[in-house]
């Protein structure tokens, strides 16, 4: 779906000193500029996880968080793989990280210096393609990323809080518990799974996991504790192609799942080019 610019001006309450909820921009298609510096743009935090060197889909993203006042980025692994464009990807990644973003390991950042051991073959033959495409200072800063980045009461994280080097997935309650009980943070936000899900635990110790819905702001209410899964930008997989990542408000405390249509076709072209196997174009097609 194209996205259509306005000029409208919201409120004067609405446009310096405090953050711009998140659904009213998409509806309004612009934010404010109040050419603040450290201000209200700083409350909306860009969460990235899964580009899988698909440039398509991370300038996609990138270009839709920027025009919407987004002015904090945390990247949460997995830059590399899958994908045709890997050296495009960590550069990017390279230069933000210069500007002030986070940068976090996934476990096929990992691999280009580890080895695939573990992977499935699908997984691994991209990796030993993908290797040789990235040059010395590429392969030396992913090398260099943390497992975990904390931020007052919250984590980031690519895979799971639990034994983060050991990459589990976290895909129902018995892997968002032991994530839970690795740490206090009173969210945690991953990557890793590819599909958006949200998880809490009430004070009671009840534990419960849903898909979010797109473009809605979620409150993450103090009481409980939260584990957002914020699906993928290049490579997702819950049969919607648009590429996906996370607006987290750290004013308002509230979390929105952002799809963004990109040329995916494009991007399928490009995989099949280079050689890689050919599920790997399939799944930017059909995003599963």
């Amino acid at each position: 779906m194209a996205v259509k610019k306005s000029a409208q001006i919201l409120p004067a309450s609405h446009r310096c000193g405090r953050s711009t909820p998140l659904t009213a921009v998409k509806l309004k298609e612009t934010l404010p500029n109040c050419g603040l510096r450290g201000g209200s743009l700083d409350m909306w935090i860009g969460l990235f996880a899964d580009i899988h060197a698909n440039r398509e889909a991370l300038e996609a993203t990138l270009e839709h968080a920027r025009t919407r006042g987004i002015g904090r980025v945390i990247f949460l692994g997995d830059y590399v793989g899958y994908g045709a464009d890997p050296g495009f990807a960590v550069d990017t990644v390279m230069r933000e990280v210069e500007q002030g973003a986070v940068a976090l390991l996934g476990n096929h950042d990992a691999a280009i210096r580890d080895g695939t051991a573990g992977m499935n073959p699908i997984a691994a033959e991209a990796i030993d393609w993908t290797r040789p495409q990235l040059n010395a200072e590429q392969r030396e800063f992913l090398t260099r990323l943390p497992f975990i980045f904390e931020d007052s009461n919250r984590l980031f994280v690519h895979a799971s809080a639990h034994a983060p080097g050991d990459w589990e997935y976290i895909t129902d309650v018995a892997s968002a518990s032991r994530s839970f009980m690795a740490t206090r943070a009173q969210a945690t936000f991953c990557g890793h799974v590819h599909i958006p899900e949200l998880y809490h635990l009430s004070p009671t110790g009840k534990l419960a996991g849903f898909q979010p819905v797109q473009a809605v702001e979620i409150p993450l209410l103090t009481h409980r504790r939260w584990l957002a899964v914020v699906g993928a930008v290049g490579q997702p997989r819950d049969y919607n192609p648009a590429a996906c990542y996370g607006a987290l408000d750290i004013e308002r405390n509230v979390l929105v799942y952002v799809r963004v249509p990109y040329d995916n076709e494009a991007a399928a072209r490009k995989v099949r080019a280079a050689g890689l196997p050919a599920i790997l174009s399939h799944r930017l097609l059909v995003g599963a």
